[in-house]
């Protein structure tokens, strides 16, 4: 499975890195969500983000994503996306499509980290923004029965817009403790460090982290809701203070 997964997530990071070269956008709004390695197959979705934060030079962002999502196999789950933003005193507008690969590249539960690997590519509504290509892997260990930790790093960078752009590294992390299905709580934390062969400087990089619960209400056998919630707080003076999100999933 690692190695026919393996081949199969490399081959379509060439394939797309291929087509994009002779060819991200801004960094992940305050909808970002912690992405697992956890392939379900077959596995319909419904996937809604949305988050809010305040700017530290004023207004207040917002963003919004829509997806459907499905398991092709046992190690590979696809995902499109229609995302929209509001930053006031304006309104509500259309941001971009993102298309979304996840690859499951070793077994659940098999080894003590398992491993995945994240594809997406987004296609602005701006068009000097050009395209954006992020990739990176995915990683989650159980550190007890009850505790689940994942961490994962995105590599991103715009091709073919007006203003050229180095490849960014991002970061994502979670906490979370298993209380019983409906109702579980932890931490997230996300980051971006700027260019990933030369962080930014500290007071120029972005982190921010803060509390998160998590469920899975089961509706039958075939269908459930899967939300997960987090106050993330700055934790330097580039950062909003304060950044609010959720995400709903149905499975169907």
């Amino acid at each position: 499975m690692l190695h026919t997964a393996f081949k199969a997530g490399a081959g379509l990071a060439l394939t797309l890195a291929s087509c994009l070269i002779p060819l991200t956008v801004a960094h992940a709004g305050p909808d970002g969500n912690v992405e697992s390695p956890i392939v379900e197959e077959g596995e319909r979705e419904l996937d809604i983000k949305f988050g809010t934060a305040r700017p530290r030079q004023g207004g207040r962002e917002s963003a919004l994503s829509v997806g459907l999502g499905f398991g092709m196999n046992s190690w590979w789950a696809t995902e499109v996306y229609a995302k929209a933003n509001r930053q006031t005193p304006g309104g509500w507008r259309f941001d971009a499509v993102e298309w979304e690969n996840r690859f499951q590249l070793t077994e659940t539960g098999k080894y003590p980290v398992d491993l995945g690997w994240v594809i997406e590519l987004e296609h602005p509504q701006d068009r000097s923004e050009g395209w954006e290509l992020s990739f990176g892997p995915l990683l989650q260990a159980e550190l007890t029965p009850k505790l689940v930790a994942n961490l994962n790093l995105f590599f991103t960078r715009n091709y073919r817009a007006s203003t050229p752009s180095a490849m960014n590294m991002d970061y994502q992390w979670q906490l979370r403790y298993r209380w019983k299905p409906e109702l579980e709580w932890g931490a997230q934390g996300f980051g971006s460090l700027g260019p990933w062969r030369q962080w930014a400087a500290a007071d120029q990089q972005e982190h921010k982290a803060g509390p998160a619960v998590f469920g899975k209400l089961r509706l039958d056998a075939h269908q459930a809701i899967n939300y997960n919630a987090a106050w993330l707080l700055a934790n330097n003076a580039t950062t909003p203070r304060n950044t609010l999100r959720l995400q709903v999933e149905y499975e169907y």
